[in-house]
Order: structure tokens, then C-alpha cells, then sequence
């Protein structure tokens, strides 16, 4: 058994710590407290090596909860969850989670969106069980991993992948060899992991980085490295703890693209911690929005899109597909009809071809001579979703009839005002 050794650090970026009597990687670990300082404990091999994965031993189970106690199709869940860190240090204590209640499907993306301090670091550390709830429980594949401590804990955690943002790679590996890591503690056999790593160095497009030092390779090499090793004991669950917010642009496209590929193929359901719409807008399926340690929204990435209820989730999505009109045409809204004028509606639509259809239908059972303003349609949770600008000839009576037919065939609509 690979025994964690502590140590403290002072406060700061996270360095990448090696203990004197095993290689391996340290990654944050549960503190008592936030204060000046940080605990650190390593975690054999991204959390997720255990000895009964080597080749030939049987891999031990643990006992299910009963499935009447989640849904069926969540591979993570969360019940009731709130997470208190006392005081420390005269600073008085933090309610980082209050009364967290939420599903990850099995085999989908799940993108957690908050701002600084929302709480998004606590959720992750108490998916891969490196913090207990204060109240409540939190099941990983029909197990109550808040309940499990010890021997039990670490057999959990070997079906659970970690991606960090700042990569946490061995400098004094090669990429084969940080990716190896894990199975080297696993106890696979040493073709076996041969193997293992040439797949999965092919798999996330770096077959020819294979004896590169991280000091070698890009920030998306590095990422590609540290995908492939919280991929290399085949988890169930994958966390990625703010994966792409270090990359460039273009890199955190590829990045997302790989991970939805693995998706795809492996059907590994992925948990994102991000603070940036656009990368749920690519990547996730379902979305949960955080604020202040609450969840004050959820559910899938399209519905949220269309229908944003609470100002956080707004002020999110204003960021990254922006509700400002074109320059043009907003300089020239007003708040009073004029004579010849039009009505400006702003309309959510939702679908392929549904912008197309809402214009045709609404000028046909109106009876309406209407115009397309601007429009803006993306590609959100494998759906289109978007919104269209819309010019109604004719003043308050055409606007209080125009919302009201958009209104019986649920669509979100608003009036902007007036245009000459």
C-alpha cells in the first residue's frame, strides 16, 4: 500500500512536491481549514491507482447503495450537501456549500460554472472524496463516497480521474513515464503498461511526444500528458478541474474537442469545473450554475441558454454570446412608436430551422409584414439555440399581439423598444 506523506507549504501557487522515498506526483489534499498555508498529501497516481488494479489480481468492490436511494442513471450525485470549514486561525469559518442538490447523468458531459470563491473547488474535492460534507451525501456509481474513509476511500478513488489546470506533471519523467506512473503503482506488469501507455499516447494525438520531458512540450502537450494519466487506470469518472483556463484559445478548442471524443468513444462521464460559459457552451451537456456556494440553476446547457433565469447565469451568457444588437441598429431604438416605424422583439429560439420557421408562422397568422433585424444561432448542448431581432410594423397593440402568439407557442421574447 502506497502511504500518503504530508507536508506543509506556504501559501501561493502550487509547486509540484517529490517525496524523498517514492516518485510520485503530490496534489492538494482535504485541509482542516483555508488559512495562510495549504496541506498537502499525495495521492498515488491522480487518486485513482490502487493495488487491486494490477494485472491478474481481482479488482475488489464495495458495497452499492441501494438504488432506491439515487436515480438509476446518475454516475454522480449530490444530496442534501453542505460543506463548513471551521475557523482558523482567528479567521472565522466558511459555508463554502449550503444545501447542494444535483445529478450527473452517466456517460455525459456536466459542466459546474461559478465565479471566484462560488464554491467549485469544494464540489470536486468532494466528488474524489478528499473532503467529507459537512450534511448530506455524495454518490460516485451508486457509492456513498462521503461515508468511506481509508483502505475503502482509496478503492473508490481508483475509478475516478483527475485533469488539473497546471498540468502536475513529473519534470524529471518523460511523458510515457508520467503516464505509467499510475500502473507502476497499480502493480501492472511492465508490458502491460508498455502497452497501455502507447494507446493512450495515440489516443490523445501524441504518439510522437513519447519520450518528451514536460520542458519539452507545449501547454496543450502538457494537458494531452495529463489527460492520458488520469485515463491510463480506466475511470468511470472524470474530473477536470479547470483543464483549459491556461491555454490559449485555439489550444482550449483542441483540448475540448479531445475530451468530447473521449466521451464519445470510452463513455467516461465528465464532471468540468470551469469559470468560463464558453467552454460548457462547447463541451457540456447539462450545466450547474454556482453562486455563493448555492446552485441557482441547472439543468441542460440549452435550456439554460434559451431561458436564463437568475442574474448570475444571465451575466454569464452575456459574456459569451453577448445580447448587444448591432451598433447600428441599437443607436436608433427608442421608447416611443413613431408613424411608419417598427417594433423591435428580441426572440430565444431553440432547434434547427426554428428561426426560420417563428418568422414565416408569425407573418402568416398575424397577418404581419415582419422583419429580420439581426440574428445570432449557435451550436449549444448538440442543439441550435439563438436569437432573433425582429421588426413588427405598427406600435403598442402590434407588440402586446406579437408577444402574446410568441407567449402560446413558448417562446422567451422581449421588447426593445421602437425604430423609425
Amino acid at each position: 500500500m502506497v502511504r500518503a506523506a504530508v507536508q506543509r507549504v506556504p501559501s501561493g501557487p502550487s509547486p509540484l512536491f517529490i517525496s524523498p522515498s517514492l516518485d510520485a506526483t503530490w496534489f492538494p489534499c482535504a485541509a482542516g481549514a483555508h488559512g495562510d498555508s495549504e496541506l498537502l498529501c499525495m495521492k498515488a497516481a491522480s487518486m485513482n491507482a490502487h493495488q487491486s488494479l494490477a494485472i491478474g489480481q481481482p479488482i475488489e468492490t464495495l458495497e452499492a447503495v441501494s438504488p432506491a436511494a439515487t436515480e438509476p442513471d446518475a454516475m454522480v450525485r449530490f444530496e442534501g450537501i453542505s460543506k463548513t470549514y471551521p475557523a482558523y486561525r482567528g479567521k472565522p469559518g466558511v459555508n463554502a456549500l449550503e444545501n447542494i442538490d444535483f445529478a450527473s447523468p452517466r456517460g455525459s458531459i456536466t459542466g459546474v460554472i461559478g465565479r471566484s470563491g462560488a464554491g467549485k473547488s469544494s464540489l470536486v474535492r468532494l466528488i474524489n472524496g478528499l473532503e467529507k460534507p459537512t450534511t448530506g451525501r455524495v454518490i460516485v456509481d451508486n457509492r456513498d463516497i462521503s461515508a468511506l474513509a481509508g483502505r475503502e476511500l482509496r478503492l473508490a478513488q481508483r475509478s475516478i480521474g483527475m485533469i488539473f489546470q497546471h498540468f502536475n506533471l513529473l519534470s524529471s519523467r518523460t511523458s510515457a513515464d508520467n503516464i505509467a506512473l499510475p500502473l507502476e503503482i497499480a502493480g501492472w506488469a511492465k508490458a502491460d503498461i508498455k502497452a497501455r501507455v502507447t494507446e493512450l499516447l495515440a489516443l490523445v494525438g501524441i504518439a510522437d511526444k513519447h519520450d518528451r520531458y514536460p520542458s519539452e512540450l507545449s501547454g496543450g502537450q502538457k494537458q494531452r500528458v495529463g489527460i492520458a494519466r488520469a485515463l491510463a487506470t480506466r475511470p468511470d469518472v472524470l474530473l477536470s478541474d479547470e483543464a483549459t483556463s491556461a491555454l490559449d484559445p485555439q489550444t482550449t478548442r483542441a483540448i475540448l474537442d479531445l475530451l468530447a471524443n473521449i466521451n464519445r468513444e470510452l463513455g467516461v462521464t465528465i464532471v468540468l469545473i470551469t469559470h468560463e460559459m464558453s467552454v460548457v457552451r462547447q463541451l457540456a451537456k447539462e450545466v450547474v450554475v454556482l453562486d455563493a456556494g448555492h446552485v441557482v440553476e441547472s439543468g441542460h446547457v440549452a435550456d439554460i441558454f434559451t431561458h436564463p433565469k437568475h442574474p448570475i447565469t444571465q451575466s454569464f451568457l452575456a459574456e459569451v454570446i453577448g445580447d448587444s444588437l448591432p451598433v447600428s441598429l441599437a443607436s436608433r431604438i427608442v421608447s416611443e412608436p413613431s408613424a411608419g416605424g417598427q417594433a423591435v422583439i428580441r426572440v430565444q429560439v431553440r432547434g434547427a430551422g426554428a428561426g426560420d420557421t417563428v418568422v414565416a408562422r408569425l407573418a402568416r397568422e398575424l397577418g404581419l409584414d415582419v422583419s429580420l433585424l439581426s440574428a445570432r444561432i449557435d451550436e449549444i448542448g448538440g442543439q441550435h439555440v439563438g436569437s432573433l431581432t425582429l421588426g413588427i410594423p405598427g406600435g403598442e397593440d402590434a407588440v402586446t399581439r406579437t408577444l402574446a402568439w410568441l407567449s402560446q407557442y413558448q417562446f422567451s421574447a422581449e421588447s426593445l423598444g421602437y425604430v423609425a
